[in-house]
């Protein structure tokens, strides 16, 4: 029997909250039937933040709700307005330690049936759908092996068995790196204990190797690797083809949405942002105004050629700005 397992994504004022009503109605409709929980982990204003990070809107926390969604509240203990990125690190405490958990990011949409996602939730692992963006290598600093290897040892993790033998050693993909759009395991509060002290320490106890090195906005893909590592999974745990392809698109903006996903995908945003109910809500978002409802995402597609599009996503948001359609 295939387990039950919950999702949760994050959800706040602004766009986020906005996103995980997308995220919602994505799951309603392309696995109606999902068996799992969908959470909406909401930060809780406190000392960390500057503003009130709730969601306001009380038309889109019923939204949510109508669409399946439980929100629950967590508190930020480290992280806050410095660096909301955290926030997909402490809202893993929100979950039941004895379900298995996936979390994604709140800029996806749910393609297919999460159940056909052969999960091993002994072997976590997360997005390959990444690009070299950490570190950056100095011309007289240290090495890609030894930075990585600073950060394995620092926790007394095995540093070789985290390496990809298929690439040599001076190229970014032999060492385990992943984009935080999803990850999941068996334990979401065991998962994040680990993912807090991780990033914790780096953040405050860096190594010397790290001192050229920016940790933001990079600081949860940092100790991410390490996370999964230490739980025993690995960039080989999941089978490809499954999430970012088939069961999940994390499109990061409307506008990169509309300039480089499949048709499928375009239609599937669409349909499931048509309904009325759904519309007269998201519609106060201006990207979704805009961008989905009045069509000046298709506009935007048309710019692109989906079969040679630049091999930065750098480049894709550049022309997209340059034409005064980068809404976020």
């Amino acid at each position: 029997m295939d387990e039950i397992f919950d999702v949760l994504v994050v959800g706040q004022e602004g766009r986020i909250g906005y996103e995980a009503a997308v995220f919602a109605a994505s799951l309603r409709r392309s696995d109606p039937d999902f068996a799992g929980r969908l959470i909406v982990a909401e930060p809780q204003p406190g000392p960390l933040w500057h503003s009130d990070p709730r969601i306001a809107d009380p038309a889109l926390r019923a939204l949510l709700g109508d669409l399946g969604a439980q929100i629950v509240p967590f508190a930020s203990r480290h992280f806050g307005s410095e660096y909301p990125y955290g926030n997909k690190i402490e809202a893993l405490r929100v979950m039941d330690p004895g379900r298995p958990f996936v979390f994604f990011d709140s800029d996806t949409l749910i393609t297919a049936p999460l159940g056909a996602v052969p999960f091993d939730f002994d072997r976590p692992s997360a997005s390959l759908r990444r690009e070299n963006t950490w570190p950056r290598i100095e011309l007289y600093g240290p090495s890609l092996a030894d930075i990585w290897g600073a950060l394995y040892r620092q926790f007394d993790l095995d540093f070789a068995a985290s390496l990809d033998p298929g690439h040599p050693e001076h190229f970014w993909k032999r060492y385990s790196y992943f984009n935080a759009g999803f990850y999941y395991h068996r334990s979401a509060p065991r998962f994040g204990a680990l993912f807090e002290r991780y990033a914790r320490t780096i953040r405050d106890a860096p190594p010397p190797e790290l001192v050229l090195q920016e940790l933001d906005p990079w600081l949860d893909q940092i100790a991410l690797p390490l996370v999964i590592h230490a739980l025993g999974g690995g960039l080989d745990a999941l089978p490809p083809g499954h999430l970012d392809g088939a069961a999940s698109c994390h499109y990061r903006s409307f506008p990169l949405l509309y300039a480089r996903e499949s048709d499928a995908t375009v239609e599937l945003l669409e349909t499931v942002l048509a309904p009325n109910p759904i519309k007269k809500v998201l519609k106060a978002y201006e990207p979704l105004r805009k961008i989905v409802y009045q069509g000046k995402g298709r506009i935007l597609r048309d710019l692109f050629d989906r079969d040679a599009l630049p091999r930065r996503e750098a480049a894709i948001r550049n022309r997209i700005k340059r034409e005064k359609l980068w809404l976020r």
